[in-house]
């Protein structure tokens, strides 16, 4: 049985008391002193949820590393895992995981940090399976066992699963309070908050959804990451990006973090007062289809699953991403070629020799042989939807160059619209568009993070895209991947399953992207945090 040093009661009554900071000018001041002082960070990136079972956003996941414990965190400037909250992990049988956890942890409102938190954690993952949250990436597990109160074991469906420490530094990975949290449903933002079920580097003080967020540095966190360097940082809420960079340019906030514009970086950098950052980018950039709504879907009148895939690849024959990248983003992004970005141990490019002009290139003439071979007339509507905030400024420009390019080519008339991220991400798993943007910001670093949510799909562990794309061969092949210790010849089954969703394009993949942030030069800390692990620590800021 768990003791509890702490009421949840006690704590409720306590969160009247909490107020919300006022952000008007810039949140300078330690005197010059290592830590303490105040921050404030600008993103125009949205919240979707608190609690990490409703949230798998790049938004939500930046609150979640600042307020929540993990088992394992990657090391800044690196790729590499390492224990956390956790005094050791690693595999102690090849289908078990085993954890021992650091004595002494606790949350924020005194409640202990035992393993029985943990499998709570993992258990309401799977048995909520919120469709805009992250429980597919726990696909490969089979059960969660405590046999003491310091000790956790993983049960795992496959072998020597490469990708599973991963998934515990992911966003399925925060340990929350189990005397907090429902078990069977998302709690309610304000209830987490009055409940400061919080043991990460910071806690968080004050909380106006999607406007500001108030951190405090948390003294009695133990994870890897080092105590937080500044007391207090802001995070202010934008829904216009050039408001964000005149915050900015005018010190009223210390840092930009997400998303300004190719052309806004590029006048930032000009400003002497003012640092760009630039880390290594996992970011990518894709239009998913709707496999029973999109043109000759299968839950459409005329549902033709031959004429639907034609439809797919004739818009794969007509993109050129390098204008995208070029013309929109400053080449601050890359075309991509696959679903499975540059850089990473396995990828490929099969959609730069199979379509197109076969150099990345677009190709009129092949989309039109495409369509005409399964017998579709043209031209073909296509209802595209993109998101104007989430994925910063340039996405109205984006959609508008990939509208033009399909237009082009007398073979289709794009309606396009959009929605704010909000309700966006809300709508696209109700069926609500045959076809939207969307971008992914990896949790760990591996290939399998590009391909499990998104293509693995069971009645038990319905994908992230909720696209209606569901393959039994892909998902044994993604199953078996996982398993293979042998590098050369993961790489070799990462390869073959690009290769099947190359043929299949249940998304689009366009562009690879880099992560940038442009702060005032006194800040500290902002390169630690562009690191290959993805994260933007705030523990790390200080001036």
């Amino acid at each position: 049985m768990k003791r509890r040093t702490g009421a949840k009661a006690v704590a409720i009554a306590a969160a009247g008391a909490l107020l919300l900071s006022a952000c008007s000018t810039s949140t300078t001041g330690n005197d010059g002193e290592e830590g303490g002082g105040s921050l404030t960070v600008g993103t125009t990136d949205k919240v979707v949820a608190l609690d990490p079972a409703g949230a798998y956003d790049n938004g939500s996941s930046l609150v979640e590393q600042q307020v929540y414990p993990f088992i394992l965190a990657y090391k800044p400037g690196t790729a590499d895992l390492n224990p956390s909250i956790a005094e050791s992990a690693d595999f102690s049988e090849p289908t078990k995981y085993e954890v021992k956890l650091k004595d002494g942890l606790k949350y924020a409102n005194g409640n202990e940090l035992t393993s029985s938190d943990v499998k709570f954690s993992f258990d309401r993952q799977l048995k909520i399976q919120d469709p805009n949250g992250p429980s597919s990436l726990l696909g490969g597990l089979e059960s969660v066992e405590t046999p003491d109160d310091s000790t956790v074991i993983f049960n795992l469906k496959r072998k020597n699963d490469q990708t599973f420490p991963g998934v515990l530094a992911s966003a399925a990975g925060p340990i929350v309070d189990e005397d907090v949290f429902e078990a069977d449903k998302i709690t309610e933002n304000q209830d987490i908050v009055d409940g400061k079920a919080f043991a990460g580097p910071y806690t968080i003080d004050g909380f106006k959804f999607n406007e500001l967020i108030t951190y405090k540095a948390n003294p009695d966190y133990k994870g890897f990451i080092e105590p937080a360097k500044t007391e207090t940082v802001q995070m202010k809420y934008y829904s216009d990006a050039n408001n964000m960079k005149l915050d900015v340019q005018e010190n009223t906030i210390d840092v930009a973090w997400r998303s300004l514009s190719a052309t806004d970086v590029e006048d930032l950098g000009k400003n002497e007062d003012l640092k760009v950052h630039k880390g290594p980018g996992g970011e990518i950039r894709y239009i998913v289809f709707n496999m029973d709504t999109m043109p000759f879907g299968a839950k459409t009148d005329n549902a033709d699953e031959k004429k639907s895939l034609a439809v797919r690849q004739a818009m794969a024959d007509s993109v050129d991403r390098q204008s995208i990248a070029s013309q929109v983003y400053k080449d601050t992004f890359t075309p991509l070629y696959s679903h499975v970005p540059d850089g990473l141990p396995g990828a490929d490019e099969p959609l730069k020799s199979e379509y197109g002009d076969g150099q990345g290139g677009a190709d009129v003439d092949k989309a039109k042989k495409a369509l005409k071979d399964a017998g579709v007339k043209t031209p073909v509507t296509l209802n595209l939807q993109y998101n104007p905030d989430h994925y910063g400024p340039s996405s109205g420009d984006e959609y508008a160059l990939v509208k033009d390019q399909l237009d082009k080519t007398g073979l289709f008339k794009v309606n396009l619209q959009s929605t704010e991220w909000v309700q966006y991400s809300k709508d696209r798993t109700d069926d609500a568009y045959p076809m939207y943007q969307l971008g992914w910001f990896p949790d760990y670093s591996d290939a399998d993070n590009y391909l499990v949510p998104f293509f693995y799909d069971t009645d038990e562990t319905p994908s992230f895209l909720a696209n209606h794309y569901r393959d039994k061969t892909m998902n044994k092949e993604l199953n078996a991947q996982s398993s293979i210790d042998d590098k050369g010849k993961r790489a070799d089954a990462l390869k073959k399953i690009q290769g099947q969703l190359a043929e299949e394009l249940p998304t689009l993949p366009l562009l690879q992207g880099n992560q940038i942030a442009v702060s005032g030069k006194d800040v500290k800390g902002v390169d630690d945090t562009l690191d290959p692990a993805f994260q933007f620590r705030l523990a790390l800021l200080s001036k």
